[in-house]
């Protein structure tokens, strides 16, 4: 089965772990990428000797990961001829419990985190139109489309978070991209109080089209003023809906 996903992205997320790195940094890599969807539910994962020499890690310590993996309802194992680890997307959250999530967070939080993140996608618009092809933006393309046209604001979600990586990717940095993922996994499901606007979507949508341009023209200094303004729209608007707790 093929599946439209960055290359760039779905290989950082491949890529060795730190040496010093045990279960849980294994966790927490494939964790992330499946709860943005970098990949898809049902797709099947390398089998365990290739993704333990992918991730740079023993079997073992792969085995425990995948272990926790499914316990988290993230990972299906079957058995058999055609079986393997499956990927297995987490249920939506509810509004409650999102909203529980972000009363954890103060305002001070959130700016930072707002600055964290304008820091890393504006990096990583520059960066990509200094060095991308126009045909390494086609991942790009095709997951604003997904995004213009996702219903309820959990997919949607979702598949920004996966733009943000997918923007590291075209980037061609590996730590820009697994830096970009640990953001959108502590932020995403937060997003999901303020991509529910219909009009809103369209804006950022309009938004993306114009960083993608920016980047294809090779105007690395608007690709990240751009890229930079788009998140600090959003981590305002987060701070409103803080705000209102």
């Amino acid at each position: 089965m093929k599946h439209n996903r960055g290359a760039g992205a779905r290989t950082a997320v491949f890529t060795p772990v730190d040496t010093r790195a045990r279960v849980e940094t294994v966790v927490r890599r494939i964790g992330d990428a499946i709860e943005l969807g970098l990949l898809a539910d049902g797709e099947q994962l390398p089998g365990e000797s290739v993704l333990a020499g992918q991730l740079g890690v023993s079997t073992v310590t792969l085995r425990e990961a995948l272990m926790a993996l499914r316990q988290q309802g993230l990972v299906t194992t079957r058995r058999g001829r055609g079986g393997g680890s499956f990927v297995s997307l987490p249920d939506d959250p509810s509004e409650e419990r999102i909203l529980a999530r972000l009363a954890d967070w103060s305002t001070e939080e959130l700016r930072d985190l707002g600055d964290h993140w304008a820091a890393i996608s504006g990096a990583a618009a520059r960066l990509a139109a200094q060095r991308t092809e126009p045909d390494d933006l086609q991942p790009l393309r095709r997951t604003l489309e997904e995004f213009a046209a996702a219903r309820g604001a959990s997919a949607r979600s979702r598949i920004h978070g996966r733009f943000q990586v997918e923007l590291a990717a075209a980037a061609q940095s590996a730590r820009l991209t697994r830096e970009q993922v640990a953001l959108q996994t502590e932020v995403g499901a937060l997003l999901c109080l303020v991509l529910g606007d219909d009009t809103r979507r369209h804006k950022l949508t309009d938004r993306y089209r114009t960083v993608i341009s920016a980047v294809q023209d090779g105007a690395h200094d608007v690709a990240g003023e751009l890229a930079e303004r788009c998140v600090r729209d959003m981590t305002a608007r987060l701070i409103a809906v803080r705000l209102t707790l």
